[in-house]
Order: C-alpha cells, then sequence, then structure tokens
C-alpha cells in the first residue's frame, strides 16, 4: 500500500496516518483521483447521517432544493438538472412522494407528463435541509481559512470542468492515456 497523500518531503509512514483508506499501489498513479473517491464517500456516509434525522436519503434534499427555488418540474426536467437517469429519479420522486413532500400533477401542457411540486409539508423540511447543509459545510470546512475555502471551491470546479470536458469529448479519455 502507497501512502494516501503524494509524496512532498513528508515521511510516507506518517503521511497515510490520517487516511481513512489506504492508498493501494495500483492508485499511485492516480492520487488526485483516490483522494476525490475518499472525501466523496466521507461527504456522502456524512450528509447521509445529517438527512436521515430530518426522513431523506442523499440526494432526495438536492430535488427539492430545485423544486423550493425552481417550482413543479417536469420529471425529465429534474433528471437534466441533477445530472440523473431517468430510473434513479422516478425511485427518487416516488419515495419523495410516498414521504409526503412532493405531488403529482397533470402538466398543463403535455399530457403525457406530470409535474412534480413540494407540498405544504416539504416547505417545512426546507429549514432543516439548509441546517443539514450548514452543519455539513462546517464538518468539511473545519479548520480552513476562508481564502482556503475559495481556493479548495475553485480547485473542486476546475477538477468539475475537466471531468464536464472530458466525458463530452470520449476522446478525451483515450488521448489521456497516450
Amino acid at each position: 500500500m502507497a501512502p494516501s497523500t503524494p509524496e512532498t518531503g513528508t515521511d510516507p509512514a506518517q503521511a497515510g496516518q490520517d487516511a481513512s483508506v489506504p492508498v493501494p499501489a495500483a492508485a499511485a498513479g492516480g492520487p488526485i483521483s483516490h483522494a476525490i473517491f475518499r472525501v466523496a464517500r466521507l461527504h456522502r456516509m456524512f450528509a447521509g447521517q445529517l438527512l436521515r434525522r430530518i426522513g431523506l436519503h442523499p440526494g432526495q434534499e438536492l430535488v427539492m432544493m430545485h423544486l423550493w427555488e425552481l417550482g413543479p418540474q417536469r420529471q425529465t426536467d429534474l433528471v437534466r438538472l441533477l445530472d440523473s437517469d431517468a430510473a434513479t429519479m422516478t425511485r427518487t420522486v416516488q419515495r419523495l412522494e410516498q414521504a409526503g413532500f412532493v405531488r403529482r400533477r397533470p402538466c398543463p401542457t403535455d399530457k403525457r407528463a406530470s409535474l412534480i411540486e413540494p407540498t405544504a409539508a416539504s416547505l417545512a423540511l426546507r429549514r432543516e435541509v439548509e441546517q443539514s447543509w450548514s452543519r455539513l459545510e462546517h464538518l468539511v470546512t473545519a479548520g480552513m481559512s476562508a481564502d482556503e475555502c475559495t481556493a479548495a471551491l475553485e480547485t473542486l470546479e476546475l477538477l468539475e470542468r475537466n471531468l464536464v470536458r472530458a466525458a463530452a469529448d470520449p476522446a478525451a479519455c483515450a488521448d489521456a492515456d497516450a
């Protein structure tokens, strides 16, 4: 197993002590990718813990955020907004509907579609979702200065742009191997 952070003059034995997942030697060519994996896994775990307290699962709050902000949406629009797939969105909306947080109504402009809209019960949930996200942000950024938070956000946005660009150009993955 390799250390969890790239070697930058630090003792490799100490570098991996804070990592929750050891970096296998096979991942040595992708230390940033492995770090993203670890951070995403932990972030989702903590988000799940915070959201369970209010009756939601990770991802459901994102659907609700869009509905609160944009109002009723067709399910296909939610799929596009959240870069999801239709099957996942169907399950998510069904679960939110069963919990009483959304309801479906016929779309007035497209007889084949339904609009998904937030219910009054979900409006009471909004403040709890916002508080959960604030708690999660506090956990993630503990010990970071405002400048470090800004730099981290800029770096994450750059990583996202790189991946979006790569997704739009499948040949980019092949080029990366060259």
